[in-house]
């Protein structure tokens, strides 16, 4: 498959998609003076290539109650295990992330909780799971940067 050429048109909707993914495409077009169709047409191109995933919602946890954020480091028994233990993992919905790591740990974790309470709960489902042989737990004090773009742009201004 060929590589995707990006020019600055699809670099400036994915920065418009990326702060808003409901932005009509209507409102795009206006900013960029460029018909909605052609909006359209990039996107649907950018989907194909699967460059643009699908779109997601943010949530303000917060305000749903969600405020404690922690790191879990897991270790496993053995590392023949990991799937098994991730697939006991999936069915913890307090697990928002997990990533089968090279390190200290096995899988690395994040987890949402009502409060510390709620966090050792959770921590404590993690623990029992069969194949788990500890966890070592990193909380968060402050999200301190969350930007999808900076990221983006680089890998713009690098092709």
């Amino acid at each position: 498959m060929a590589k995707f050429k990006l020019d600055e048109i699809d670099h400036q909707i994915l920065d418009m998609l990326i702060d808003n993914t409901r932005i009509p495409f209507t409102d795009i077009a206006k900013k960029l003076l460029i018909s909605a169709g052609t909006v359209h047409v990039r996107v649907k191109k950018m989907e194909e290539a699967g460059i643009i995933k699908g779109s997601s919602l943010t949530l303000d946890y917060k305000k749903l109650g969600y405020s404690f954020i922690a790191y879990v480091g897991v270790f496993l028994q053995n590392t023949s295990q990991t799937k098994f233990v991730l697939e006991r993992i999936a069915d913890i919905p307090y697990v928002t992330v997990a990533h089968i790591t090279t390190g200290k740990f096995n899988i690395f974790c994040k987890i949402r909780a009502k409060d510390t309470m709620h966090a050792k709960d959770i921590i404590f489902m993690l623990d029992d799971i069969d194949g788990v042989y500890r966890t070592e737990t990193m909380i968060s004090l402050e999200e301190s940067l969350n930007d999808k773009k900076r990221l983006m742009h680089t890998i713009f201004n690098e092709l």
